[in-house]
């Protein structure tokens, strides 16, 4: 039998095989889009890690079976469009102001699986009075944070969390401490509050990553439930348009300085 000969015949058993209904039921498919998620073009970045955190928040909120029951709240920054991607009630906040404004939802609604979700610009810089009296109340919200150490959507400006010697539009030389400041460790600071009830910082730029990060938020959700505080949820990103780089070089690059600067993993957990 010739090479093409056999060739032709693996591609017919190929063919077979593949349009045989029997595999083709639902147990067996290995992924599909969240009922959550919509399915609508996406505006982000090629590389920038809101979609998949997006995609594993719909995913979530798919599995424990909250659609009708679940809030979000959207500020400003390339966070903003998130009720765009969302099958689910949400409401929009003035740049800083998601973790007030989610406050106000829980409160009224409280039987409600409440969450923000923003950057770092807006939960870190404008937002930073509202985030830490919202978590230091132990306000009964998730807070999903994107972290990618830079203004994003307003042209790439430094951010609280971009890193020393890190260049920006306005640290063109790079972060300054000495006139700059450090950058914050909003996560490890909240952490330290009595009314934070689960801390974490995860990232996205990996399959592995991913799953653990789409733990973490399950587990916010799920904590909601026990009314004992603040769940947060940071999530390291990238940002190849404003880093001037390509998606590949951007997570090679978050994985050699960000995540030291960083690092992953639960910063504060459940005691009971």
């Amino acid at each position: 039998m010739s090479m093409n000969e056999r060739d032709l015949l693996e591609d017919k058993h190929f063919e077979q095989v593949i349009s045989d209904e029997s595999i083709c039921t639902k147990e067996n498919i290995v992924y599909e889009k969240p009922e959550t998620l919509l399915d609508v073009s996406m505006h982000y970045c090629p590389g920038c890690g809101h979609g998949v955190a997006h995609r594993i928040l719909a995913e979530v909120i798919d599995e424990l079976g909250i659609q009708q029951e679940v809030i979000g709240v959207a500020p400003v920054g390339c966070s903003v469009l998130a009720y765009n991607y969302l099958n689910i009630d949400m409401s929009e906040a003035a740049h800083g102001r998601a973790s007030a404004v989610a406050t106000g939802i829980k409160r009224v609604l409280p039987e409600k699986y409440v969450f923000s979700y923003q950057g770092d610009g807006d939960l870190a810089a404008i937002g930073t009075g509202e985030t830490i009296h919202t978590c230091n109340r132990g306000e009964n919200i998730l807070i999903i944070f994107i972290n990618n150490g830079i203004y994003g959507m307003t042209g790439g400006q430094m951010a609280p969390t971009t890193l020393p010697g890190m260049k920006s539009t306005t640290s063109p030389f790079g972060r300054d401490v000495a006139t700059m400041g450090a950058p914050l460790k909003i996560t490890e600071l909240l952490a330290q509050l009595p009314g934070t009830y689960y801390v974490t910082r995860q990232s996205v730029h990996k399959p592995l990553n991913v799953r653990k990060a789409k733990k973490a938020i399950q587990k916010g959700f799920e904590y909601q439930k026990l009314n004992k505080g603040t769940c947060f949820v940071e999530i390291v990103s990238n940002c190849p348009s404003n880093w001037k780089m390509t998606p590949v070089e951007s997570n090679k690059w978050l994985d050699e300085n960000m995540l030291p600067f960083y690092p992953l993993g639960d910063i504060k957990v459940p005691k009971d």
